[in-house]
């Protein structure tokens, strides 16, 4: 952003200041004008007036409008880099969870039976019923938080 100031800024001095602008007469009787004198004519150096840059308010007024257009364009472009990173994250994460959830289901189908501990600390099998219930109310975890992918 800088640079581009700067560049701008470098725009607006005027360079003829340091250049001579020479003016001949071909032999044809065109005139014509340049910034090196011609090697085969006569030319004589024109004196040129250049307006001060700043006293261009216009000039200064569209320069403004530019600077707050770029300011504006870098600070959505900041937004939208900001708003990308936190969905990829967001997507990673539910790529993760995602992975372990599938892993679970690949581990529940593997189990014979399911268990619960009783007050005492021992085993009790549930019915087969139960057992089918478990599993496919984890098939539907897996289906509403991962989808079928």
């Amino acid at each position: 952003m800088k640079a581009l100031v700067v560049l701008m800024f470098l725009c607006s001095i005027p360079l003829s200041a340091n250049a001579g602008v020479y003016k001949w007469v071909d032999a044809n009787g065109q005139t014509h004008f340049g910034d090196r004198p011609p090697a085969q004519a006569t030319s004589s150096e024109v004196a040129v007036n250049a307006a001060p840059a700043n006293a261009d308010t216009g000039a200064r007024e569209r320069h403004q409008k530019m600077t707050e257009f770029l300011e504006q364009q870098q600070a959505e472009r900041k937004a939208r880099r900001a708003a990308d990173a936190k969905a990829k994250e967001k997507a990673e994460k539910r790529a993760d969870v995602c992975r372990k959830l599938r892993a679970r289901l690949k581990y529940l189908a593997s189990v014979s039976t399911f268990y619960d501990l009783n007050d005492q600390g021992e085993r009790v099998f549930v019915s087969e019923a139960e057992n089918t219930r478990i599993r496919e109310d984890f098939r539907e975890k897996v289906r509403s938080t991962c989808g079928n992918e």
